[in-house]
């Protein structure tokens, strides 16, 4: 089509002064018009580079929509730097350096501009102009669709990306866009992008679909709010969080996801109201690390289509639930690491496969007016350090209503379990807890099952038609404790009486108080504590240590792997101990710093060893206590000017006599630190440090370059410390092993070919960035347990093997 003409309205104050020209090129006609004029195109291609500087309207002729093709050979084909109106222009760019629309200042409209480029970007805004476009499509699958940047903004209304070789939407430098109704698909890059200080995006009833990437990713402190839109058909992640991100959805849908439908970490925030997450492969909401925080409201999470929890957070994240529902998923919620914290209210979590609530590795999980039901277990608080509380929730529906094992220390109250097919309550493997005015009625097992000597409390509990009774107490044997097993109190149940465990008869009589009008009241119970009360600790006192430093250095042996470090520990602790023989023997010691440096990956055993080292070392009345005070950046650094002093000062009081161990403790000096508060934190620990360098060990920890950078940029904290404990990834076999071990631990034997078959799993397993080591090798034995579970309750009359044998079929997929 060759090139037409162009006809130029020239408009006056009055309508008599109107005239008509016409012109052969679009630079002659711009050149001739002035503000307020009307350029009317004729049909065809210009290989013009238009530069519109003044406030007229371009268009094409009515009725004839992309016949005017602006299509030069290099370079932009439109730029606008005026509040001109723009309409019904077909525009094809070449130039992979420079954008096919450039609008550069001013209040343009662009109308019904079709854009078929292969352009670094389609249309790129920038600097002071604030355009409006309206009914705009961008097919370019070389580039950016649409870029925002360097403090543009502007207002996009029912526009499409079809293609974009990039980001579908792009904003970054300060910029802040404003799209309505618009549609982007068929990306290479993040559907919506928004990156950098003061960026922001803002979008409203919109769809982002069929995205090589992620639909949504906000990044290094920009911020976005989305209102009614749908985001699906990735091939990444839904949304996408990181470095202080911060977003804010509502009433929108993350739907068909084979990633995590939302991912956020590094300290970013979102706030989701009335949005519904569903068929994701991975987590619903996956929330990492400390200061990062999710909170959802009347939110829906359901319809999973993998194996892992629909809400996982870890790593010292918080997530707060409030009135939502979790539905249909392997596993509902997932907290772990010392730090990670849920809150869950008035929420419904149901038809969950496997566990409904997860909490361990020190995290804390708290659930006011909940209602769990239709789950295999309700709540599970797996471990030491795990806890948190459960007030007045129902749990309806499951295998096992709460599990509380291995020092797990949660707090039940006014809770009620029905129709449980095994135990309502289930206390094991030195589980705590406090039980209070609880209730379980129809359990298919026991009400309440505690066992080896578990030190859990009971008060005002009752249970009711509990096939196997009401209440179960197994001793812990010979290696009990005089104060081992639970305390009751005021405990009733509707039988005649509570079910005794034989030798119940020689026990003694344990302080059980009952309420006189139940029907049925407690009988004796063996191994409870007797009316001598053993002495009680300050409220928030540490237990100190009992063990002699042989029998904690043999629990260190028996740790899988950690060879090299358990050479460097014995050489310290041999150190400590001969320097306090030569003291006593009035001769010089040498002087030995206990600070340490741990490096090395996620769930290589760095807590657990710090744990012990506290104990040897109170063993060896190097310490008064040597308990151990876990924190982090989180913990340390406050607010405002003088609040992190007074935290660091706080958590280092809490560890008087013990060990404070500083997790990620490169994250207290960032590399690009500016005014942050973390060097306050630093100074604040230095000084603590020599001058309670008798009272306290620290041990700082994280990954090992990190940790490399940390000591480098701060001489002063790296003067403080003996030595630096390098912590290896495990190998396959030593994996294995933790697997045999936890197997041997819960009474599973690992069928013929099974330990062949984990060892190859191990040998092929994603060793990344989020590869958790031990973390991993238990939890893929956890997974063999539920689906061992699944596969033996098809099975009428089980066997003695088919209760205990794990077989190769049980494994997880890889991820």
């Amino acid at each position: 089509m060759a090139q037409g003409t162009v006809q130029v309205t020239h408009t006056g104050t009055s309508r008599w002064r109107r005239r008509t020209g016409e012109y052969a090129s679009l630079a002659a006609a711009l050149e001739a018009a002035a503000e307020g004029d009307v350029l009317t195109i004729a049909p065809g291609t210009y290989r013009e580079n238009l530069v519109v500087e003044r406030s007229v309207t371009l268009r094409g002729p009515e009725g004839s929509p992309g016949s005017v093709r602006l299509a030069p050979l290099d370079g932009v084909p439109l730029t606008v730097r005026a509040s001109a109106v723009v309409q019904d222009l077909h525009v094809e760019g070449q130039d992979a350096a420079a954008p096919a629309v450039l609008v550069e200042d001013g209040t343009p409209e662009l109308l019904d501009v079709r854009i078929v480029t292969r352009s670094a970007a389609g249309i790129e805004v920038r600097g002071n102009a604030r355009p409006t476009v309206r009914r705009c499509t961008v097919d370019n699958p070389a580039g950016i669709g649409i870029a925002v940047v360097d403090g543009g903004g502007g207002v996009f209304e029912e526009c499409e990306v079809v293609a974009a070789g990039q980001a579908g939407v792009s904003v970054r430098g300060g910029a802040h866009p404003r799209l309505e109704r618009c549609r982007v698909h068929h990306t290479s890059g993040a559907g919506l992008s928004a990156t950098g200080d003061n960026s922001s995006l803002e979008a409203v009833g919109c769809e982002v679909y069929e995205v090589r990437g992620s639909g949504v990713q906000i990044t290094a402190r920009a911020t976005a709010h989305l209102t009614d839109c749908d985001v699906h058909r990735t091939t990444s992640d839904g949304v996408t969080l990181d470095t202080d991100a911060v977003l804010t959805l509502a009433d929108c849908r993350i739907h068909d996801i084979p990633e995590n439908a939302v991912d956020l970490r590094s300290r970013s925030v979102l706030t989701l109201t009335r949005t519904t997450v569903r068929q994701f492969g991975r987590n619903g909401l996956s929330v990492w690390d400390p200061g990062t925080r999710v909170d959802a409201n009347q939110c829906e999470i359901f319809d999973s289509t993998g194996d892992y929890p629909a809400v996982w957070v870890s790593d010292g994240a918080t997530a707060v639930l409030d009135s939502c529902r979790v539905h249909d998923v392997p596993d509902a919620l997932f907290v772990l690491d010392r730090g990670s914290r849920a809150d869950v209210v008035d929420s419904d979590l149901s038809q969950v496969r496997n566990t409904a609530v997860s909490v361990s590795d020190g995290a804390t999980a708290q659930l006011d007016d909940c209602r769990i039901r239709d789950a295999a277990t309700g709540a599970w608080f797996r471990d030491h350090g795990s806890g948190g509380t459960l007030n007045n929730c129902t749990v309806d529906s499951t295998q096992t209503g709460v599990i509380v094992t291995k020092g797990a220390d949660p707090t039940v109250e006014r809770c009620t379990v029905d129709s449980p097919a095994e135990a309502g309550f289930y206390v094991s493997a030195g589980g705590r807890g406090t039980f209070l005015d609880c209730r379980v009625t129809n359990s298919g097992g026991y009400g309440f099952h505690v066992i080896d000597g578990s030190r859990t409390t009971l008060r005002k509990c009752r249970t009711e038609r509990c096939a196997r009774g009401g209440y179960e107490f197994a001793d812990a044997g010979g290696d009990a404790g005089s104060g081992s097993g639970p305390l009751v109190e005021d405990c009733t149940s509707d039988e005649s009486a509570g079910v005794r465990t034989p030798g119940a008869a020689a026990a003694p009589a344990p302080v059980v108080q009952t309420t006189a009008q139940s029907p049925g009241v407690l009988g004796t119970l063996p191994e409870q504590r007797v009316t001598a009360p053993e002495p009680q600790r300050a409220a928030g006192e540490p237990e100190t240590s009992v063990r002699t430093s042989k029998d904690v250095l043999g629990e260190l042996d028996t740790l899988v792997g950690l060879e090299s470090v358990k050479r460097e520990v014995r050489a310290l602790i041999d150190m400590i101990e001969v320097g306090r023989r030569r003291q006593q023997a009035g001769l010089k010691a040498a002087s030995v710093k206990r600070h340490l440096v741990f490096t090395g990956s996620p769930g290589t055993g760095k807590t657990t060893v710090a744990r012990l080292y506290g104990e040897i070392l109170a063993a060896l009345d190097v310490l008064e206590k040597g308990h151990l005070v876990e924190v982090s950046r989180v913990d340390l650094v406050g607010e405002h000017i003088g609040s992190t002093a007074i935290r660091t000062q706080e958590a280092f009081q809490r560890a008087h006599g013990g060990v404070l161990f500083i997790d990620e403790a490169y994250a207290l000096s960032p590399e690009d630190a500016g005014r942050d508060f973390g060097k306050e934190a630093i100074d604040t620990l230095v000084k603590l440090m020599e001058d309670h360098r008798d009272s306290v060990v620290v041990i700082v920890a994280g990954y090992t370059a990190e940790m490399e950078r940390f000591l480098s940029v701060n001489p002063g904290v790296a003067s403080r410390f003996s030595r630096t404990i390098t912590f290896g990834d495990y190998g396959p076999e030593e994996l294995l092993r933790i697997v045999e071990q936890q197997a041997e631990e819960h009474e599973y034997r690992l069928a013929p070919g099974t330990a062949d078959a984990l060892l190859k799993y191990f040998t092929v397993l994603p060793k990344g960035p989020a590869f958790g080591n031990g973390r991993t090798a238990r939890q893929t034995f956890e997974a063999m347990v539920e689906r061992h579970a699944s596969r033996v309750a098809q099975v009428a009359e089980p066997s003695t093997d088919d209760l205990t044998l794990l077989y190769a079929e049980d494994l997880p997929e890889l991820p």
